[in-house]
């Protein structure tokens, strides 16, 4: 079998110019794909309107929009994933914000992320603040990112960005203080 598994050999024939590898990875990669979601969909209120499978199928989409086989990379490809899902979730959030035409939007807690203090935001908030980190400092932010989004472990993240864990620990410290300043009432 080729080097890294089903997964980075169906990415690399994608980035060859396989167009069907694609379609042949959806179901090597679903449950995992299901499993962040999951996660994600956990942090959100108990009302949301968006399920588990459409905001797999949506990310789906919207990465095959992208060159998700940029990299044969199978953590890039979950890193992806994850932004893919965050931004679902945001847009969805922002749609229902307008439709409420102002009225105030749902608060979550962070408190499912290992020790973060239990701080409470909404998605929308916590977009413009992982915006407004990376403007500061874009690793720190693509650590959240890698962290909370697509649940990666933190020697995972180090291993795609091609940092020690010691860097990816300390990135991850400064950037909970961070966001819990700026996510805070």
């Amino acid at each position: 079998m080729a080097e890294g598994g089903p997964i980075a050999v169906q990415l690399r024939q994608a980035r060859g110019g396989d167009a069907a590898a694609l379609d042949r990875l959806l179901p090597l990669i679903y449950e995992e794909l299901k499993r962040i979601a999951r996660g994600l969909m956990r942090a959100e209120r108990s009302d949301h309107t968006l399920q588990t499978t459409a905001l797999v199928h949506e990310a789906w989409l919207r990465m095959r929009g992208q060159d998700a086989a940029e990299s044969g990379d199978r953590l890039y490809f979950f890193s992806l994933a994850a932004t893919m899902m965050r931004r679902v979730l945001v847009n969805h959030a922002r749609d229902r914000a307008a439709a409420k035409r102002g009225d105030g939007i749902e608060r979550l807690s962070l408190s499912a992320v290992e020790s973060m203090a239990a701080v409470e935001f909404d998605v929308i908030g916590l977009h413009e603040a992982l915006e407004a980190l990376a403007r500061l400092d874009t690793r720190q932010a693509k650590v959240v990112e890698m962290k909370f989004f697509a649940g990666l472990e933190l020697s995972e993240i180090a291993e795609l960005l091609g940092i020690s864990l010691a860097t990816v620990k300390r990135d991850w410290s400064m950037a909970r203080l961070w966001l819990s300043r700026e996510l805070s009432p």
